[in-house]
């Protein structure tokens, strides 16, 4: 069988992640201390989400994510950064043409010949994570580090742990599940929501995704042998316990959370061709959502 393309992008992270860290320095991104708000839609509203409560709880300033759609215009931010990988999201189009004068904005997109150049003004294109594959994988990834070495982290360091990363069978203990929950804590929430979309789109698979200390507040009650919980980053006390108890398989990795969503890449791709289904192409789905009328 052909090797999915968005295989073939997902084993190239750490090298987009590298090239996507080493743009920080001159990029325009957020400084310390500005109030921020953070857009897009699916994949990169997770992606500004995880990004959000990641510049904040490093002390970065006050940070929000937002759909693009449900964009709050009344509030005063200093800056507002849309990401978006085609740069033709009629949403996050429509956002940055109404902000345009009124507060200053962002683009992060994958086509660097798109209407998302023109939209912002300011953009950072990363036409090396671009993909063919309609299920976002490494734009996703690519964009999260740049925005986190723009807030001094160690990119090398995570670029060099991926590529073990990339490498990564899932288990047949969990491809053998037909129910899967995603639990993050903090920023890896967002990654959570990420992971869990992946396995929907390319698997057409019955995940969800939650906080973690969330999961005991009625979420737990879908769990039995059938399913799997993976953990995105820290787990809290005592959580582990009673998802086993459930009969629901736990798993998790002690590495950054970052590490741990290309992991679950990997598993989207290998739980859609366990049941004959082409990841590249999924149901209903193009690689560009532009709505009629924008």
């Amino acid at each position: 069988m052909t090797t999915p393309l968005v295989s073939t992008e997902i084993a190239t992270q750490p090298d987009t992640w590298r090239q996507a860290a080493a743009l920080a320095p001159s990029s325009p991104l957020p400084r310390r201390g500005q109030r921020v708000a953070v857009v897009g839609c699916g994949t990169s509203w997770f992606i500004a989400q995880a990004y959000a409560a990641r510049r904040e709880g490093l002390g970065h300033g006050v940070t929000d994510a937002f759909a693009a759609s449900e964009f709050p215009t009344g509030r005063d931010y200093d800056l507002v950064v849309a990401i978006s990988r085609s740069g033709t999201t009629s949403e996050v189009l429509t956002l940055l043409r109404k902000l345009r004068g009124n507060v200053p904005t962002l683009a992060i997109i994958g086509d660097p010949d798109s209407p998302g150049r023109e939209a912002a003004d300011e953009v950072v294109t990363l036409p090396f994570a671009d993909e063919r594959s309609v299920v976002q994988t490494r734009f996703a990834t690519s964009t999260l580090s740049l925005l986190r070495a723009g807030l001094g982290e160690d990119v090398e360091s995570l670029a060099a742990a991926a590529k073990d990363a990339v490498r990564w069978s899932a288990p047949s203990a969990l491809l053998e599940r037909t129910q899967i929950t995603f639990l993050g804590r903090g920023w890896s929430v967002g990654l959570a929501h990420e992971a869990a979309l992946k396995c929907r789109e390319a698997a057409l698979a019955w995940t969800e995704s939650y906080p973690a200390m969330d999961y005991r507040h009625g979420p737990k009650a879908i769990s039995d042998e059938n399913s799997a919980v993976v953990f995105l980053g820290s787990r809290p006390d005592g959580l582990v316990e009673e998802v086993e108890a459930t009969g629901a398989l736990a798993l998790w990795f002690d590495e950054d959370p970052q590490l741990t969503l290309v992991r679950c890449q990997l598993f989207a791709v290998a739980y859609a061709l366990s049941r004959g289904l082409d990841p590249d192409r999924p149901r209903h789905l193009t690689r560009s959502i532009i709505l009629s009328g924008e």
